[in-house]
């Protein structure tokens, strides 16, 4: 790698922790480029040769964050020729990695920092689904229509995981995956009476 390069990564990977850092003190639309440049150690010359403003940053922090997930999802069922989603053991790096990235991924995920950051969740966990898996059996419906329900439901789940604190563990959110996607709900009893 030519040392510009070295040079280019390292700089923007001390701007993405600055910018880390200083989203743990304030919120995000109280952060100057002025600040981001100094707890990275640059100016903001240096800022803005590599960004156009701190969205587009928190941007590429979140897109850092996604493409690593994507890759312990991937690693989910490496080597497989098929498996089975009653079993949890697969999904929990991809929980593990959400649990010690909690920060990040609640930023990201309760979609008030970045407008569309959920959808972006959603669509490259969806992308990944959509090239390199299949139902073996044949379902009576369109499977992109599945396979949208199955990655906004997965991001609903991480985000009831996030307001619930992390209380539970990444072993007993796989399980709770396993669980949903192997049992059926049958009918729903009404339990209040909707006329009052």
């Amino acid at each position: 790698m030519a040392t510009e390069d070295r040079r280019i990564i390292r700089t923007r990977k001390k701007l993405k922790g600055a910018m880390l850092d200083l989203l743990k003190e304030k919120m995000f639309k109280d952060i100057s480029i002025t600040e981001i440049a100094k707890v990275a150690g640059c100016n903001r010359v240096t800022f803005y040769s590599h960004y156009d403003n701190s969205t587009q940053l928190l941007a590429d922090i979140f897109k850092d964050y996604l493409e690593e997930l994507a890759q312990y999802y991937r690693d989910s069922y490496k080597g497989k020729e098929s498996f089975s989603l009653a079993d949890p053991t697969p999904n929990i790096p991809i929980f593990e990695f959400v649990y010690n990235n909690q920060f990040v991924f609640s930023l990201m995920l309760m979609g008030e920092v970045i407008p569309g950051s959920q959808n972006i969740f959603c669509d490259t966990m969806g992308s990944i689904s959509r090239k390199d898996l299949s139902l073996q059996a044949e379902i009576g419906f369109d499977i992109d229509i599945l396979n949208s329900y199955e990655t906004y439901a997965f991001l609903g789940l991480f985000i009831y995981w996030i307001k619930q604190g992390f209380q539970s563990t990444p072993q007993e959110m796989a399980e709770r995956l396993a669980l949903l996607h192997t049992t059926p709900l049958g009918e729903v009893k009404v339990v209040s009476d909707i006329s009052t």
